[in-house]
């Protein structure tokens, strides 16, 4: 079983047992969470496309581990101009487990 799960403005292709990273989620290491914007849902040959989500249909899954991604810097530069400026980022993210799918 397949599903299209929405969160943190992107789309996901999971299916049970996958480990991935979204975006950054305010729940504890460990922690179940639930995903209820559930786009398409694929059992076997059956297809279901949502317009646009598929009511009763969710996605629950654990939560391994909240960290930060590596830095990355951004650098602005002006020839002859003196100017120099350079600033460093890391991005927060979620990794999560994936554990049941439920079909709408």
């Amino acid at each position: 079983m397949q599903a299209v799960i929405k969160t943190g403005g992107k789309q996901y292709s999971v299916s049970v047992g996958d480990k991935l990273t979204v975006e950054s989620l305010p729940v504890e290491a460990g922690a179940p969470v639930e995903f209820s914007t559930v786009l398409l849902v694929k059992s076997g040959d059956t297809v279901t496309v949502g317009t646009p989500t598929i009511e009763g249909a969710k996605v629950l899954a654990t939560v391994i581990e909240n960290g930060r991604g590596p830095k990355v810097r951004i650098v602005k530069f002006k020839r002859r101009k003196h100017y120099r400026k350079q600033q460093g980022h890391r991005q927060n993210y979620t990794k999560i487990e994936i554990n049941e799918i439920v079909g709408g």
